[in-house]
């Protein structure tokens, strides 16, 4: 190499590096602090975010079964309409009952009862059930139709004591007599 360009080179003043301006009133500590908050922030929002996610999910899946339920493996049948009572603890349906009537299906797991009214009829039909055995939705119809039918000529007597009934099938039934099936 020519030694003039290293004359050159060395004539030069190297550059000078100056510290980056710090704000003055925030300490090494205090910035270190504030990162280590910032992360646990992002953190906690990430976790939130996933938790919710796997609400949805959940929440999703269960529509999923009880639509199954409902309408059966296929998707096929005759869609049903169910409100549900976790204060309460119950299931109540709409079927059908006949052509153009309809009837209310109340299943109380509380009291262990499950509680039919067509809106036919001026009657209100009651039996209790197992705890490890509900029956489905359509045995439930079939089972209180026909004792419906039968009880046009038979003289039973209606439930004097509807203090065994809970509130949802109590407001149910409170216009019409209540009878077992």
């Amino acid at each position: 190499m020519d030694d003039s360009s290293k004359e050159a080179l060395m004539e030069e003043a190297p550059p000078r590096y100056t510290e980056s301006p710090r704000l003055p009133c925030v300490s090494h500590q205090l910035r270190g602090l504030l990162t280590a908050v910032g992360m646990m922030v992002v953190l906690v929002v990430v976790v939130v975010a996933f938790l919710l996610l796997g609400l949805h999910i959940t929440e999703t899946h269960a529509e999923t079964v009880l639509r199954m339920t409902i309408h059966g493996l296929d998707g096929e049948g005759t869609p049903q309409h169910l409100s549900m009572s976790k204060k309460e603890r119950t299931g109540t349906f709409s079927v059908q009952d006949g052509l153009n009537a309809s009837a209310t299906v109340v299943y109380d797991y509380s009291k262990l009862l499950v509680g039919y009214r067509s809106w036919r009829h001026r009657a209100c039909f009651i039996t209790r059930v197992a705890r490890d055995n509900f029956p489905g939705l359509d045995a439930v119809t079939d089972t209180f139709q026909r004792r419906q039918a039968e009880q046009a000529g038979d003289n039973a007597v209606p439930l004097a004591d509807r203090s065994i009934l809970g509130t949802t099938i109590n407001i149910l039934c409170s216009a019409v007599p209540v009878y077992w099936a």
